[in-house]
């Protein structure tokens, strides 16, 4: 079986997460990285892209280049990552549909809602896949959580408790003129007009809804800006209303000191309860309500199936966010390789893709508008 020939938009020299998706797609030998277009410039581009082997002929001065010309060679690239700041994506991952290469693009899907609205219209469009790289849903321990809420095991659900603090933007990080991560995601035209609750919020709300099984329909949100001069908000709280009648709340915050990227999530049901803590994320706690709280741990006796198909090694060996993201790339091949023989893999059900994105893009759009109407409730 050949591997899928990829591409990648963005991530070139000193970009974090374009370096992360390469690792990803490298991981269980499902994709090859034959071409391009690594930054905003042609001569950036080359660069970036001869310093990770690329044939310098497939290095390209922009993403329309590289749609155009790749579509036409017998050995174009299959499948393109979009790793670029929020704001390009509507218009790299369309130029690429528009060709009938399969899109795997970087969360939040992108910085407006009218961007969202008309990549929406594009995925519909064309008939190549749209996945969406949230990549905590590829940790086996949450999918082990979602398929327990599934099957019942905590009976209905009553309460959805998710936290995503970090504390890298404590200080005025995007004004030294050192951090390009800082610049661009505080940044409101390259970013969106969420800061923290598109960043990492949009992560946390994700998380949520994919194990809950239920979809947030009202929130209130009060969002702050703490470090002056800030032009996006560094912290949120939010209370959820479900669509299944679960309530909720949710606090995401980039100024909490002493938080490196402590995503946690609980799940509290009429039976029972889930706790799951991305740190530590091999973990799984579950307690029957009346019992003691039991362990699950990736690959041991209490894993299910559908943590199992995530795990590569025995338990008691570490896997965490690398593997996780690997996870979502390892399912998109095998999406892929269905859809390139007219079928449709099941696998699709698990990743995310065009109406998550959506619904990620509504609870930003809410949030800020609650915020603005003194954290009114208002509807997604």
């Amino acid at each position: 079986m050949t591997r899928i020939r990829l591409g990648m938009v963005g991530g070139g020299k000193d970009a974090f997460i374009g370096g992360v998706h390469r690792i990803a797609a490298r991981i269980d030998g499902e994709f090859d990285l034959v071409a391009g277009a690594l930054s905003s410039t042609a001569e950036k581009s080359r660069e970036s892209g001869t310093a990770l082997g690329l044939d310098p002929d497939r290095c390209y001065a922009s993403f329309q280049e590289m749609a155009e010309v790749e579509a036409a060679r017998p050995d174009g690239i299959q499948a393109v990552s979009i790793v670029t700041p929020n704001h390009v994506h509507a218009a790299a991952a369309k130029a690429f549909l528009a060709q009938g290469i399969h899109v795997i693009c970087d969360k939040p899907l992108t910085a407006t809602m009218q961007q969202a609205a008309d990549l929406a219209d594009a995925v519909k469009s064309s008939d190549a896949l749209f996945i969406l790289t949230h990549n905590y849903t590829g940790y086996p321990m949450i999918r082990q959580a979602r398929d327990m809420v599934a099957s019942g095991q905590l009976g209905r659900i009553r309460v959805v408790q998710v936290e995503y603090p970090q504390d890298w933007l404590t200080e005025a990080a995007e004004q030294t003129g050192a951090n390009k991560q800082a610049e661009w995601r505080t940044d409101p035209e390259r970013s969106g007009a969420g800061g923290s609750v598109g960043d990492i919020g949009s992560h946390a709300h994700n998380l949520a809804c994919f194990v809950s099984g239920q979809s947030v329909e009202k929130l209130a949100a009060d969002l702050q800006s703490f470090v002056e001069g800030r032009r996006v908000d560094d912290n949120a709280h939010v209370m959820l209303r479900f669509d299944g009648g679960a309530r909720g709340m949710l606090w995401c915050s980039q100024v909490a000191p002493g938080n490196e990227n402590s995503l946690k999530l609980r799940v509290y049901g009429e039976k029972g309860g889930l706790e799951w803590a991305q740190e530590d994320p091999n973990y799984l706690w579950f307690t029957p309500f009346g019992e003691p709280k039991r362990l699950l741990t990736r690959a041991g006796a209490g894993a299910g199936d559908a943590a199992n198909a995530l795990s590569r090694i025995p338990g008691g060996h570490p896997e965490g966010y690398l593997e996780g993201f690997a996870n979502i790339y390892t399912c998109a091949a095998r999406a892929i390789r269905a859809a390139q023989q007219g079928q449709r893999d099941p696998v699709l059900d698990l990743l995310p893709g065009i109406e998550a994105g959506l619904a990620g893009m509504r609870f930003i759009d809410a949030c800020i508008r609650s915020s603005a109407q003194d954290a009114a409730w208002v509807s997604l």
